[in-house]
């Protein structure tokens, strides 16, 4: 016997320690109900685990947990298990025989139980796989790069190492699934050439994915929200698999892809139609908090009226039962649903006021502009956020948390700011970038106008900092080498500090670099120059160019971004009808698909420019697109909805007047009077000065209309009639009070009356142009003013345009010198 024990050691070995059962373990593992079942036997045979045991072990805890719905309260129980920590003691003396697949699986579950990054175990698990991690296969690596994500290692060595696997592998890559995981995980740390390559290999694979593949769409889309870059082509056919598997779509799911694609600016209305429905039908199915408040921000913007005060009342109901973060997301949903529900925004703020002291400085940024949006105000509450923001910004060394610091500080209701918030400020100029520098100069512009109003000794200060803020901002365009760069920090500048200061900078460093444009970024420098007024005819120009040579390579959904600056700054390029003709000829086969929205304001940009392509008409002018239009306005906020309104009211005004041969009704009067109904008002100062003067040049008050609406309801300034003589003729009625403003005198009606007139007589229309009327650097007129005076011109007037800067300039600054300037301009030379 013992001969037998020598030569079989190890047979011996297992006869001695096997479980009292002849089932394989495995099999009895795979049999359990529960977790206290597994760690019974766990804890039986501990001494005999083998690594296949364990990575099954692991499995089994985690197909439980994912079927708990109290999850979070399950996962602190299991870690806390004894037999748990008995499992990650076992796993570590065995690590290095455990296969690839095991050892991420194995990591990727301790985490998901809420294992610290620091605890000895994760360590030796990412040590272990970082050492094999050339010969992981796609899925595992891609796991491991989801492992890594999940501990925010996006900027890691080791991120690093996968995504150049990744690069010197994507040739052979063919699982989608696993590359969208990749793709996630390294978006942060990758070049733009390696970014592109990844979009073509994902459009490559595409088709050999399910169509029920959602969760690796939503990945997709991540993947482009993270690199910023709306890939119409990728988003459209992720758009599809969502809307295939709308009845599958939970609520996290729904909510998710939401914030993606408002994030991306893809604006999906079928999409956004079955949100709400899906959304809609989830209103009774769920009565705790933390989904409620999920629902309630997902669907209160896009809810009709019935369902927002639905949502309302309940999250009334339970608002005591909320934490700070939920708190937080109800208040950042009812600033988007522009909510006047003055309880429970006042039960919302109460809680945001006992946990101000647990958000970080963005969350109190948030917060800040949500309480001045909605009107709320309390002194208490405001003078606490302010000592917050104050004791943050003292300790804050990081640019971009020490801006969202004192742009918070500048909203509140007494924005004030010591000097040594300005020395905080200025320690971190050189290291700030345009966005940043942007967000420092609202804020003092904001200070220094109320201390103004409060004759404040800390202007001077301000003044100077205001300064330095301009030579950096100079110096950091003037350094600037890189288009793509340089849009990243332009895209969310605005206010008047931007266009006062950088504006004319900014366009020469553009001017620069523009031989950098081309089809990936052409839609977004034209939406920039949109954005700010001002003619560069080389910028434009460039974008012509690129527009003929590429446009196979552009998007349709991208040609409304492209042709909009032409629009806004009455601009024709050198080869217009190419250029214009090039761009409707791309969109005519997606008319079908675009957004209401987009064809509407489509449809008015290509009128103002005088273009109306019959086939884009025809697609925005029927009953089937004016419901579809309809539906979508009710998602819309007021604003929004308001101008989606006007603009289609003004595309029908400008095809019934200038394309009367394609017989578009006109079908906006109702809406037009109730419009001008409401902004009825008196002349202002300035309007009663000038309609004095017209009455005197005139021969008298019965001799001029002020603030006349036209046929198709265009507004004029001031109104006359001269006969064949150039003599004025008098209205047949004028009961006016000065001051005050007359009534429509021409009817209702669209008939163009140019036979009310004596022989030869002419309408005159005189026009006073604010600056918003031009280009901001130049005297050219901008297309809707130059729209409206060939409007009134079909109408049958003659118009004049004085711009204001002209009639407050040195040489009228008489009366006298103004009267012979109308008195010019009305009656032509040599009137006097």
């Amino acid at each position: 016997m013992l001969r037998l024990r020598a030569v079989c050691p190890f047979s011996w070995r297992m006869f001695q320690f096997r479980p009292y059962s002849c089932e394989p373990l495995i099999s009895q593992m795979n049999k359990c109900t529960d977790e206290e079942q597994l760690f019974d036997l766990i804890e039986k045979n501990k001494a005999i685990l083998s690594e296949k045991q364990l990575g099954c072990g692991f499995n089994i805890l985690w197909q439980f947990q994912k079927q708990k719905t109290s999850s979070l309260k399950n996962v602190e129980c299991i870690r806390n298990h004894p037999q748990f920590l008995t499992l990650l003691n076992l796993t570590t003396s065995k690590m290095e025989f455990l296969k690839d697949s095991t050892l991420v699986n194995v990591l990727y579950i301790t985490q998901k139980f809420a294992v610290e990054a620091h605890d000895p175990l994760v360590e030796a698990l990412v040590t272990e796989a970082w050492r094999r991690m050339e010969r992981f296969d796609i899925d595992v690596l891609s796991k491991f790069s989801s492992c890594l994500a999940d501990q925010h290692l996006y900027f890691s060595p080791l991120m690093g190492k996968i995504a150049d696997i990744v690069n010197r592998n994507l040739e052979t890559i063919q699982d989608l699934r696993s590359l969208s995981v990749l793709m996630v995980s390294i978006s942060s740390l990758i070049s733009q050439r390696f970014q592109e390559q990844l979009v073509n290999k994902t459009e490559l694979l595409f088709d050999s994915i399910d169509s029920s593949q959602v969760i690796t769409a939503r990945r997709i889309v991540q993947f482009l929200r993270n690199i910023k870059y709306s890939y119409y082509p990728l988003l459209e056919r992720c758009n599809k698999v969502f809307l295939s598997n709308a009845n599958h779509l939970d609520l996290e799911s729904i909510s998710k892809i939401l914030t993606l694609y408002h994030s991306l600016q893809f604006h999906s209305f079928e999409f956004i139609i079955m949100a709400k429905k899906r959304l809609t039908e989830m209103i009774p199915l769920f009565s705790q908090p933390a989904s409620f408040v999920k629902l309630f921000v997902a669907l209160g913007p896009l809810a009709g009226p019935e369902e927002k005060k639905q949502l309302k009342s309940t999250i009334l109901l339970m608002s005591e039962e909320l934490t700070s973060q939920q708190a937080l997301a109800v208040m950042g949903a009812m600033e988007e649903m522009e909510s006047r529900n003055s309880h429970l925004i006042k039960r919302i703020a109460s809680i945001l006021h006992k946990n101000l002291d647990n958000y970080k400085p963005v969350e109190l940024l948030k917060i800040t502009q949500a309480l001045i949006f909605l009107h709320f105000r309390s002194k208490e509450l405001f003078v606490k956020l302010q000592e917050l923001l104050l004791s943050y910004l003292k300790i804050s060394v990081i640019p971009s948390e020490i801006c969202i610091l004192v742009c918070a500080i500048s909203m509140l209701p007494s924005p004030h700011l010591d000097e040594a918030g300005i020395s905080r400020i200025e320690a971190v100029l050189p290291q700030c970038d345009l966005s940043d520098l942007n967000g420092f100069a609202t804020s003092v512009l904001r200070w220094i106008e109320y201390d103004h109003m409060y004759l404040d000794s800390n202007t001077g200060k301000q003044l100077k900092l205001l300064q330095k803020l301009d030579h950096y901002a100079h110096q950091r365009l003037q350094n600037c080498n890189d288009l793509n760069l340089l849009w990243e920090e332009l895209r969310s500048l605005k206010g008047d500090w931007f266009a006062d200061s950088l504006l004319e900078e900014t366009v020469a460093t553009l001017q620069r670099l523009m031989d950098e444009i081309n089809y990936i970024n052409v839609a977004r420098i034209a939406s920039f120059i949109s954005r700010t007024n001002y003619l560069s005819t080389l910028l434009l120009d460039r974008i012509a160019s690129v527009v003929i040579q590429q446009i196979e390579k552009i998007h349709p959904f991208a040609v409304l971004a492209v042709i909009l600056p032409f629009s806004i700054l009455n601009y024709d390029p050198p080869q217009r009808d190419e250029f214009f003709g090039t761009c409707i000829q791309h969109l005519n086969s997606y008319l079908g698909l675009l957004d209401p929205l987009k064809l509407v304001f489509l449809g008015f940009s290509l009128a103002t420019l005088q273009y109306f392509p019959e086939d884009l008409l025809k697609a925005i002018f029927n009953i089937k697109f004016l419901a579809r239009l309809d539906s979508q306005l009710e998602l819309l906020c007021s604003s929004l909805n308001m101008r989606v309104q006007f603009r289609l009211m003004e595309l029908n005004r400008a095809v019934c007047l200038e394309c009367p041969e394609y017989q578009i009704p006109w079908f906006h009067d109702r809406f037009c009077q109730q419009q001008y109904n409401k902004d009825i008002g008196s002349m202002n100062g300035a309007q009663q000065q000038i309609y004095k003067m017209l009455a005197e040049v005139l021969g008298g008050i019965n001799f001029v209309k002020a603030s006349v609406l036209t046929p198709y309801y265009h507004t004029i300034g001031f109104e006359c009639i001269l006969d064949k003589r150039k003599k004025p003729l008098p209205y047949e009625s004028h009961n006016i009070t000065l001051g005050k403003l007359p009534e429509m005198h021409w009817g209702s009606n669209t008939q163009i009356v140019g036979s009310r007139l004596p022989p030869g007589a002419e309408r005159i229309a005189l026009e006073f142009l604010d600056p918003r009327a031009f280009c901001r650097n130049i005297p050219h007129l901008k297309g809707k003013s130059a729209m409206k005076k060939r409007h009134l011109e079909i109408l049958g007037y003659r118009v004049i345009q004085i711009p204001l800067f002209e009639w407050n300039s040195m040489a009228l600054s008489t009366k006298d010198a103004r009267m012979d300037y109308l008195r010019e301009h009305i009656f032509g030379e040599g009137k006097s």
